[in-house]
């Protein structure tokens, strides 16, 4: 059976909670597909074998007296994710105007890397392709299109969240001239809708997210120790510092004939909309 049609009869089993989907062991990850550095962060206790710490965290399984990479083992322990997970990468692109328009691109990106980077490497895409304006009211005043706390908040919920069974579809960061877009694949887990996600948490790769809490640092912009705090405050980070930096409050779309994708459009700050007279832009 392909990998990913296996990783989907996983996930539906999980969904009865006889198996939880990201601690599956993938058929054609063995232990050889380890990358040492990425084990390394992992290992804390040299007295204790590091079949039994990995396996501890779930990173690892064993299956017909074989040791497995699970799902979270594969996105967190392996150079390139993608060659076990097809759909575990992301595509950047930025558009000179509002419209995907191949002759208006000024940037195009694939991130296959593990998942940590993925995630610094899309965060560091945006900061290089999006516009700084800035005014002098009477000292200059630099305003970014975005607030980068919100857009890192937005990508690490993308990455942690998103559905990993889902065939060939990868996350789809989309930056145009006057809005950010994020494409996550799966939808919104459980009893979630776009109506209530901003005040309820609910983590769709349950193990994966704990390890990104404990084990990985963030990005010093988004102002927090690790990659993922758990404290159910992401969603209305992103909604209430968007909205106080561009006045207008992003937006989750769910399609009702497509409850696979799940978009979050993030609308662009300027000196105009702020009330202010544009100076210069970066």
């Amino acid at each position: 059976m392909p990998p990913d049609l296996l990783a989907r009869l996983f996930q539906q089993r999980s969904m009865v909670r006889l198996i939880r989907f990201d601690e599956q062991h993938v058929a054609n990850a063995g232990l050889q597909t380890i990358d040492s550095t990425l084990k390394s962060r992992f290992i804390r206790d040299h007295d204790l074998p590091e079949k039994m710490q990995l396996k501890k965290l779930y990173l690892i399984s064993e299956a017909d007296q074989q040791f497995y990479l699970t799902v979270s083992g594969v996105l967190l322990l392996t150079a390139k994710p993608s060659d076990y997970l097809s759909s575990a990468w992301i595509q950047c692109v930025a558009y000179r105007g509002m419209q995907r328009d191949a002759n208006e691109q000024v940037d195009a990106q694939d991130y296959h890397e593990a998942i940590d980077m993925q995630i610094n490497q899309a965060f560091a895409f945006v900061k290089r392709n999006m516009r700084v304006e800035a005014v002098k009211q009477p000292r200059r005043i630099d305003i970014p299109q975005y607030d980068l706390g919100a857009v890192y908040e937005a990508i690490v919920n993308a990455v942690a969240h998103r559905d990993y069974a889902v065939y060939g579809s990868k996350i789809r960061l989309h930056l145009f001239s006057d809005r950010l877009e994020i494409t996550t694949p799966g939808g919104l887990p459980n009893s979630l809708t776009v109506d209530t996600i901003d005040s309820n948490s609910i983590a769709r790769n349950e193990t994966l997210v704990n390890l990104l809490s404990r084990y990985y640092p963030a990005d010093p912009v988004s102002q927090r120790q690790n990659i993922i705090e758990r404290r159910g405050e992401g969603v209305p980070k992103i909604l209430s510092a968007s909205e106080r930096l561009s006045t207008r409050r992003p937006c989750y779309e769910q399609a009702e004939q497509n409850q696979a994708e799940l978009k979050l459009t993030i609308y662009a700050a300027s000196c105009e909309q702020n009330g202010l007279v544009e100076v210069f832009t970066n």
